[in-house]
């Protein structure tokens, strides 16, 4: 835990009796467009009581208010909950890639110089595996076609990459908008002596970009097509992308798995010994797994990974700092410290923390800066309810009813002074397009959020309602006109990435005296949850902290 004092005493906000629990509704903002707005169109009575009856504003959740290069930068549920944790902003990944590829610095350090140095004395293959868009929530595509462009200077004359294709952070059947001028890109490489290639792909949610332990044969698929070679062989990637479409019907998150074959009908691209790979998301949650995979010695036994090459592996970053994982990395993280977690327990205060499986690892692990583990298990107690491994819209409600059943026994424990939770339905739903799924989902939030704030009242507590970026209040795609955008079918194109929108922060104070002005700050980030928090528990937040939302009488 880093060097923090514990907390000073409010002079002007005493604490209520019961504890603080922080909700927060993943995905859920304020939607510019009636069409497309599952949040508006749900039916939610007891978010609308508390949006009619208590102190609430509008918080920022995207761009430079979470530590994105700007605000055309959607916010994501990583750097969201960085930002509620920290209670400041630090610059994030796509940030520091960014920064660090224009000054030059990432090809003067230690991963690039042993990534590119191993090439070369090999003579041997540079693969890149990553997210295959400019969604910039785990990657970007100008990253990797800067490294690209870098390593065939230095002369490496062999590079595979292994496209993950999105339709998430972009439009859900986009692939082919990157692909085809990527196709171009790397003809100009060829051109001045570079075999640069597609080797594998397949969508995100099929292969490799597992999370938190979910679904480990997502992972398990992916080491087959990128390191094995082993699936349906195509010759291209577009032909491949053309034809899964055509007979599955599937959007790109969903995609199988291909591999591309050479005249000689072989795979171009298998990974073995003496080779270099980079793992060029920034993005930590979806790289973990695959990374421990390249890694892991005779220890790991998720699946069996029938041949494990002899590579040089790198990460863009190093996504998690406590396992060292990976030990080679591209560019370093923000270095987050003195979280809200860390006062919290300075201060001897004790908190409980929980979510589904799709959503712990936020109110845990980025929560707390990137770190795993608790900071101080003797106060803290983190809850995972392990999530369904069914597609979420064919159980929009997800976990919601078991996370809530967690939190009311926690509450009425009396046990803790701070409770925090995260719903992942308007985020995980959402991805998925299919709004009557998403309505459902937010719905079903709603129902949750009743029954806590029933336990709230019971015990005399507060209740703080937000979230880390939108996603179900824009579910179609808009055009400047303000109408959404029709698809070569005549229906409006779906939308499945997050939202530019503002989210809710809503103060459920059943105790209120007066301590307080019932219109709350407005143009702030969700970076001023922490210190709202610690007001709310009777408590000055830290000097440098972002301003609570609370304003003194």
């Amino acid at each position: 835990m880093s060097n923090v004092e514990s907390l000073k005493k409010s002079s002007w906000l005493s604490g209520r009796k019961g504890p603080v629990l922080l909700v927060i509704m993943d995905g859920v903002g304020f939607g510019k467009y009636a069409d497309g707005d599952a949040v508006a169109a749900a039916y939610k009575p007891n978010l609308d009581w508390l949006m009619a009856n208590c102190p609430h504003t509008q918080l920022k959740a995207h761009g430079v208010a979470v530590g994105l290069p700007s605000d055309a930068d959607m916010g994501n549920s990583e750097v969201g909950h960085n930002a509620m944790g920290a209670g400041r902003v630090f610059d994030q990944g796509a940030k520091l890639v960014s920064n660090s590829i224009a000054n030059g610095k990432m090809f003067e350090d230690t991963g690039w110089q042993e990534i590119s140095a191993n090439i070369l004395q090999n003579h041997s293959t540079l693969h890149f595996i990553g997210l295959f868009s400019d969604g910039n929530v785990h990657s970007h595509i100008d990253h990797l076609k800067a490294m690209m462009e870098h390593a065939a200077a230095q002369g490496i004359s062999r590079i595979r990459v292994h496209i993950l294709l999105d339709g998430r952070d972009v439009g859900e059947t986009s692939a082919l908008d990157y692909v085809v001028p990527f196709e171009e890109f790397l003809q100009g490489l060829q051109a001045k002596g570079c075999d640069a290639r597609i080797a594998s792909g397949g969508g995100r949610m099929f292969i490799t970009m597992d999370r938190y332990n979910a679904d480990w044969s997502m992972v398990e698929r992916g080491w087959k097509t990128h390191v094995l070679g082993e699936g349906r062989l195509f010759p291209s990637a577009q032909n491949a992308i053309e034809t899964l479409r055509s007979e599955t019907h599937a959007i790109d998150q969903d995609l199988g798995a291909f591999v591309i074959a050479g005249e000689d009908g072989k795979p171009v691209g298998t990974i073995n010994d003496g080779d270099s790979v980079v793992y060029f998301n920034f993005r930590g949650d979806r790289a973990i797994e695959i990374s421990q995979a390249f890694e892991g010695g005779p220890e790991f036994g998720r699946f069996d990974r029938v041949r494990v090459p002899k590579v040089c592996y790198a990460g863009m970053m190093q996504y998690d700092g406590d396992l060292k994982l990976p030990k080679r990395f591209l560019v370093s993280p923000p270095a987050i410290d003195r979280t809200s977690g860390e006062y919290l327990c300075a201060t001897g205060l004790k908190t409980f923390a929980c979510s589904e499986t799709q959503k712990y690892g936020h109110v845990t692990y980025f929560y707390n800066g990137n770190k795993s583990g608790y900071i101080d298990e003797k106060l803290e107690k983190y809850v995972e309810v392990p999530s369904d491994i069914v597609p979420f819209e064919q159980r929009p409600w997800m976990k919601g009813a078991e996370i809530t059943d967690a939190l009311v026994a926690a509450i009425k424990s009396g046990e803790y002074d701070h409770l925090r939770c995260n719903f992942p339905n308007g985020d995980m739903v959402g991805h998925t397009g299919v709004f009557q799924a998403v309505k459902i989902g937010v719905e079903a939030v709603d129902l949750c959020i009743g029954r806590l704030k029933a336990a709230i009242d019971e015990v005399g507590g507060v209740m703080v309602i937000t979230a880390d970026h939108g996603n179900a209040d824009d579910m179609l795609e808009h055009g400047k006109d303000g109408k959404p955008k029709l698809g070569s079918n005549g229906k409006p194109k779906v939308k499945t990435s997050h939202s530019l929108n503002p989210v809710p922060c809503i103060i459920y104070d059943p105790g209120y005296a007066g301590e307080y002005e019932l219109v709350l700050r407005e143009g702030l980030g969700i970076s001023s949850i922490p210190a709202t928090i610690m007001n709310l528990l009777g408590y000055e937040a830290p000097a440098d902290y972002d301003l609570s939302v609370l304003v003194k009488k």
